[in-house]
């Protein structure tokens, strides 16, 4: 679900005002304020969820205008077609191309800030790391990125890089940098966009302010070193852009299904430059985000992702060639015995994606209930300041996240000088290019130590870090975790093969100096293990997408969907899910089955001692009436009567139009005072001469309201409100209105029926 600002300005024509009669005496005088449109009438509050049926309904009835306006049926047939194909190539295009800019830009911003922490290059300050030295001559490929014009902190501060008092002068450097990046952006979130915070995919205010403030302070967020990522927020970014758009093309800004359908292909774009990978943020955009997924958004998520993902490789942000930091290549085959360890690390995923959502859910419950939500800034410098100090000893906790994947994934070749590829060369072989499993040397076994500690910091550090106020990514982090695991058991099966290749698990697929197994590709599965977010078909394909290995399908498949299986067995929520869930959001999940056997009736309101139902008539209220009802009630909308008697459902009125239509005709037209009669009818009764005119609101009634009988079953009621988005449903029983049902009694009613406090569910 998204929340966003819309405003709506009409031009009100003087001209079209219009009285069913003559002068002020006309014996027939009805006044019809909605012959043209009226500003507001139509449109949503803030903060509030939209009703699919009534949107779609409105698009059909657009369609109809268009064709009732030319007669020629071929050239409205032809004509149509092609400004439908135009304008959603336009509107598709104009967010993906701002989208895949924004992330190259946050992407090298976030690069150079990142080594900033460490030194600068002498050549230009705007130099990263990398790029200071390739632009070096005085560089050798064993030691390609050390070079002289890179100069660390110490080397500027006290000319050396040597001893003691040098490196806690790195040490104090980076700390430093951390801190006054994660300050900055908590500071500009506070300030300029509170809803720039987090990751914005369980929920997003998608205005202006938000999309230039979630891309500075996300580059500020990353580069502070902090275990989060820039993929979640990116989608959000994407959806701003996406939202704002929209804002220019009159199809998209009064209809709010049709702009859901554009924020949907904007969120499979956001994947698309997130990780470098189009159908993988397709689907990720029909299996996470969207509520509402029409066939004919496909393909408009497709293109979207398509463009998206062009404009990032036009930029070239890592300088690689390639769409993403961690893009790897494999080329041994993997063998029918390591299903057994990817399952294992299946189980690993299920079981930290579990503990992740329970941990993290129940520390920001905590921050929202006690002093700790008071003072974000704090928390935030808190929550860097031990990151930054327990991440600066340990070389991998202290590059980015990004990087460190990337040096998981890595395939080890004869020149690499990481420490994970330092291997010992014992053996003799006559083809070339292969490189057989190899006895780990020291450089390995001090890595994994590393490893081991880099895992646990990152577990313990990401559950206090989601939630903060700032941009705030999972999918890096959490792919970490699952890498490092992967990574650890993949060397120590290496290891297990070499030593022991005789053994019968190994002996009829491995032989010794044979290139058996590929520890990164452990990494990989484990990293698509990894169950915080529940994803399993977009989540294996953005990682074959990342590797470009079909026949590591199965091995990716099986991790993924043994971690699903673990991590529902421990709770069904995934982490998004959670977020919506505590922030009170009336978001009714598609994914959980209601199996229980009560009524409409059970469910509906008024129940059994209530107040009745408050209705309107349709042709005995006056406007004073409807306005007492409306300032002593806070319903969002009102159902119509024949008479209080007889209780003949008529339709549904909504609060705010009613508000906006009332409002107008006070100010736009003389005579319409507080005992003016107001008609939801056809035609009016003559009206005696001298009475205040009355007013005709038929045009903003629904005639055609979703109701259900009082003994439908709950279960189809769920699913009604499920699959079509609705905000209410009328109750009936032989036509005659019995009550209401809203979404929130729908989710109470859930709620009670799993043994919860109906009344504990906050909706903000």
């Amino acid at each position: 679900p998204s929340v966003c600002i819309t405003n709506v300005f009409f031009l009100f024509n003087p001209e079209s005002r219009s009285y069913n009669g003559g002068g002020i005496g006309s014996s027939n005088r009805m006044m019809d304020f909605l012959e043209e449109p009226i500003p507001g009438v139509g449109t949503y509050d803030d903060f509030n969820t939209i009703d699919w049926v009534r949107e779609k309904s409105r698009d059909r009835d657009r369609h109809r205008e268009v064709a009732n306006r030319i007669k020629m049926y071929i050239l409205v047939h032809y004509c149509d077609s092609f400004s439908l194909i135009f304008s959603y190539n336009r509107n598709l295009s104009f967010p993906s191309l701002k989208s895949g800019s924004l992330a190259g830009l946050i992407d090298i911003s976030a690069h150079w800030m990142t080594d900033l922490k460490e030194g600068i290059c002498t050549l230009g300050i705007w130099f990263n790391h990398e790029h200071c030295c390739w632009n070096s001559n005085h560089v050798t490929f064993e030691n390609r990125d050390k070079c002289p014009e890179w100069n660390s902190w110490s080397q500027l501060i006290i000319s050396t890089n040597e001893g003691a008092f040098a490196y806690i002068v790195n040490y104090f450097m980076y700390v430093l940098w951390a801190l006054l990046f994660a300050f900055l952006a908590v500071s500009l979130v506070k300030v300029f966009a509170p809803y720039a915070c987090g990751s914005g995919i369980p929920e997003g205010y998608l205005g202006k302010w938000t999309l230039m403030i979630k891309t500075i302070t996300l580059v500020l967020a990353v580069s502070s070193g902090l275990s989060l990522g820039k993929e979640g927020p990116l989608v959000h970014v994407a959806c701003c852009c996406g939202n704002i758009l929209c804002h220019c093309f009159n199809k998209y800004r009064k209809n709010e299904a049709k702009r859901r359908e554009v924020l949907s292909a904007a969120a499979a774009a956001g994947v698309s430059v997130a990780f470098g990978a189009p159908i993988g943020g397709v689907l990720f955009s029909l299996e996470e985000v969207s509520y509402y997924f029409p066939l004919k958004t496909l393909w408009r998520s497709f293109f979207a992702a398509l463009v998206a993902a062009f404009t990032l490789r036009s930029i070239n942000p890592f300088g690689n060639s390639r769409l993403v930091l961690f893009y790897v290549e494999f080329h041994t085959p993997w063998h029918l015995f390591e299903l057994v360890p990817f399952i294992l690390l299946g189980i690993f995923g299920g079981l930290w994606g579990a503990l992740f959502i329970r941990t993290n859910i129940a520390w920001c419950r905590k921050r929202k209930t006690t002093q700790l939500g008071k003072y974000p800034v704090v928390e935030v410098l808190v929550v860097t300041a031990i990151t930054a100090i327990l991440a600066f000893p340990n070389e991998y906790t202290r590059v980015s996240t990004s990087e460190l994947i990337s040096e998981l994934f890595n395939d080890c070749g004869l020149l690499d000088s990481s420490k994970l590829c330092d291997y010992e060369n014992r053996f003799n072989t006559s083809k070339a290019g292969e490189l057989p499993d190899r006895p780990a040397g020291v450089g390995v076994y001090s890595a994994m130590w590393q490893l081991a500690l880099t895992l646990i910091l990152k577990i313990v550090i990401t559950i206090f870090t989601f939630g903060m106020k700032i941009p705030s990514g999972l999918f890096i982090p959490s792919m970490a975790v699952g890498a490092i695991a992967g990574r650890l058991l993949g060397v120590g099966m290496e290891q297990l093969a070499y030593y022991h290749h005789d053994w019968a698990i190994f002996n009829s697929w491995c032989s010794q100096g044979a290139d058996c197994i590929t520890p990164g590709l452990y990494a990989m599965v484990g990293a698509a293990a990894c169950g915080v977010t529940r994803m399993t078909v977009s989540l294996v394909v953005i990682m074959f997408e990342l590797t470009g290995g079909l026949e590591y399908i199965v091995p990716l498949m099986a991790a993924a969907m043994t971690s699903k299986w673990v991590a529902d067995a421990l709770g069904r929520e995934g982490i998004y899910d959670a977020h919506i869930r505590l922030n009170g959001y009336p978001f009714l999940e598609a994914k959980e089955e209601f199996a229980h056997k009560t009524l409409a009736m059970d469910v509906m309101k008024p129940r059994r001692n209530d107040p009745l139902l408050t209705v309107l008539t349709q042709d005995s209220m006056t406007v004073e009436d409807v306005e007492t009802i409306i300032s002593e009630t806070t319903y969002s909308g009102f159902p119509v009567v024949v008479s209080r008697e007889s209780q003949r459902l008529v339709g549904f009125v909504l609060r705010r139009d009613l508000i906006i239509s009332i409002e107008n005709a006070r100010k736009k037209q003389d005579g319409v005072v507080s005992t003016s009669v107001i008609y939801f009818t056809e035609h009016s009764p003559p009206v005696p001469p001298y009475t205040p005119p009355t007013l005709k609101l038929r045009n903003i009634l629904d005639l055609s309201p979703f109701t259900v009988t009082d003994l439908t079953p709950m279960e189809i009621v769920v699913d009604i409100f499920r699959k079509l988005g609705l905000r209410q449903c009328l109750v009936t029983h032989n036509g005659r209105l019995l009550g209401i049902i809203t979404k929130k009694d729908v989710l109470k009613h859930i709620a009670q029926m799993a043994n919860q406090d109906p009344d504990s569910i906050l909706f903000n």
